[in-house]
């Protein structure tokens, strides 16, 4: 099956059809046992280490990388977009770890798997069970590797998907789902399990799905993803603009702090949890020194408020936009606060609850700061690179949830479940049970499992 023509997926019928179709898909993928469900990530694992199959995902990668560099040059495209945009050996070496580890899971919230079983009384018998949610619209940015990730966890929790990526991937996301669906097929399974969808138009006829898709998982900005919640009744993961904090206590070290604002800030800039801003107090300034010291030598632009640029005058001034920003490039902001207290409100009014981090050697500190912040990750003297569902032992992640309710932080196979009630009688009925009935039944309520 070849890739459907862009121009034909903005029929708003052709993308509901084949959301529908997608749909129908995901109840084959839910009714297979959790071991051949596995076997398909391995078999897609393998897939990506074939030489012919690699070059061409390569190919198509290098096509959109050079479409993407002429957009950055005639100023159509930022540059931590196009930096997004690579799919190296490495990448892909990182993918197919992620698709093993993710195989090779322990089935602890397996589909069908009991949580409850609860005797309400003789022969009524009640169980909570593990299923999938159905069908998942996830909207991504311009990262190919994102698609196999998502798709990947989709798969091994029993869920069809539509896959949307940003159009900057269009060549990599087709020769990844094409790759996708052939094992999909291989295992006689439809295709449509895991669709593309490639054109703008498409995201706002999957938004009126409701009925047909049971979750949108939103990626990118936080006004994008404010759009999608005004724009749809299906309920919405976000996975929100990630500006994250690197706080430096008076308490710490000043060779621990140096590395990890580097490895925060420099591994990847781009990513989603790389730190945006170093906070510090007066007494953390051995801590600050050395930070800037080697933030400067890896090429990093730093903008500072007065009061840093007083130790270090030659910084860049910020500006209060400069708080709200996520660089998602070789550019930091640096502010100096009054203490916890003080590091604290900021946060809570710049953070956008994704991951938040402490470097002290006082652990009365460290532990208040990790009570106090409300982000879906909270570390102490560890660098807000790890924020990740591939490092957390997830295999992967559909994103990192800065929602509270259902899933939250990096979003792995637990957070693509649901469960349903299951009552098994024999033909009882519910006035019996009328609290003060003369001759009624009184509820056991007892606990099997």
């Amino acid at each position: 099956m070849t890739a459907p023509d862009p121009k034909e997926l903005k029929d708003p019928q052709f993308t509901r059809e084949t959301a529908v179709a997608a749909r129908a898909a995901g109840k084959q993928l839910a009714a297979l046992q959790a071991s051949q469900r596995s076997a398909l990530l391995l078999d897609l694992a393998a897939a990506l280490q074939q030489p012919d199959a690699r070059q061409k995902v390569l190919a198509a990668n290098h096509e959109d990388l050079a479409s993407a560099a002429q957009e950055e040059a005639a100023g159509r495209l930022a540059g931590p977009l196009v930096r997004r945009l690579v799919l190296d050996d490495k990448k892909i070496a990182g993918l197919v770890d992620g698709l093993r580890q993710l195989a090779a899971m322990e089935d602890t919230d397996a589909v069908g798997r009991i949580l409850v079983r609860r005797e309400l009384d003789t022969a009524l018998v009640l169980e909570r069970v593990v299923c999938p949610l159905g069908l998942l619209g996830v909207v991504f940015e311009s990262r190919p590797d994102a698609l196999v990730q998502i798709a990947s966890l989709a798969l091994r929790s029993g869920n069809a998907v539509l896959l949307k990526g940003g159009r900057e991937a269009a060549a990599t996301n087709r020769a990844l789902t094409a790759l996708i669906q052939e094992v999909l097929a291989s295992r006689g399974l439809p295709r449509q399990t895991a669709s593309l969808l490639e054109a703008r138009a498409d995201v706002e006829t999957l938004l009126g799905l409701d009925g047909v898709v049971d979750l949108v998982i939103a990626r990118g900005s936080s006004a994008f993803i404010s759009h999608v919640r005004r724009s749809t009744q299906i309920p919405v993961m976000g996975h929100d603009a990630g500006i994250c904090h690197l706080y430096l206590h008076a308490s710490a070290s000043p060779s621990m702090a140096a590395a990890l604002a580097v490895d925060g800030k420099c591994s990847y800039p781009a990513a989603c949890n790389a730190t945006e801003t170093l906070l510090w107090e007066p007494g953390a300034a051995a801590a600050l020194d050395a930070a800037v010291a080697a933030l400067r030598a890896a090429g990093v632009e730093l903008h500072a408020d007065e009061a840093t640029r007083r130790r270090h005058p030659d910084l860049l001034a910020a500006t209060p936009a400069d708080w709200d920003t996520e660089w998602g490039a070789l550019s930091l902001s640096i502010r100096c606060v009054g203490g916890l207290d003080e590091a604290l409100l900021h946060i809570e009014r710049h953070g956008t609850g994704h991951t938040e981090a402490i470097v002290a050697e006082d652990a009365n500190a460290a532990a208040a700061f990790l009570a106090a912040v409300d982000a879906a990750c909270v570390f102490h003297n560890a660098s807000t690179r790890f924020s990740d569902g591939y490092r957390f032992g997830l295999g992967a992640e559909v994103g990192i949830s800065t929602d509270k309710l259902h899933a939250r932080g990096p979003v792995g196979v637990e957070g693509l479940y649901t469960y349903r009630w299951l009552l098994r009688g024999q033909g009882q009925v519910s006035t019996d049970y009328e609290p003060g009935r003369s001759g009624g039944r009184t509820f056991r309520h007892r606990n099997l499992l």
